[in-house]
């Protein structure tokens, strides 16, 4: 059973269907996850497991770019163009290849959170085309 933070990272029920809806609810928790985790303390700035499984030289940052293409995934599966998929796969790429290069790299991942400029493609392309799935963010 998970407590404490961690619920609130992982919402109870998440949606398993192929729905636009449930793709986003997916989405956001994953994007939470790796970008706004956690609260780095004194400046309150939010990081994620991206920026910190990213300590561990190249592998750290292929995992994360591996969890940042199935942002790409469930993009393609709601029909987003293959223009958006590639600034996407872009935005996916360019953070793995500076995150590679030791410390410099580990800085940047702290402040060019991809995941959170993809989610934000996303969900253009979702209250475009599937304006029912939005959500009033409070």
């Amino acid at each position: 059973m998970v407590t404490g933070r961690a619920t609130k990272l992982i919402p109870e029920g998440l949606p398993v269907g192929t729905d636009p809806a449930s793709v986003r609810r997916r989405i956001e928790v994953l994007e939470r996850l790796l970008d706004r985790a956690f609260i780095v303390p004194g400046l309150n700035r939010p990081v994620g497991l991206d920026a910190i499984i990213g300590l561990v030289p190249v592998a750290g940052d292929t995992i994360a770019a591996i969890m940042g293409f199935y942002l790409l995934w469930e993009a393609r599966n709601i029909g987003m163009s293959k223009w958006q998929l590639t600034r996407m796969a872009g935005t996916v790429g360019l953070d793995w290849l500076i995150g590679t290069v030791p410390v410099a790299g580990d800085v940047v991942d702290f402040f060019y959170q991809s995941n959170s400029r993809n989610l934000k493609r996303i969900r253009r392309h979702l209250d475009r085309h599937h304006p029912g799935t939005g959500i009033i963010q409070g």
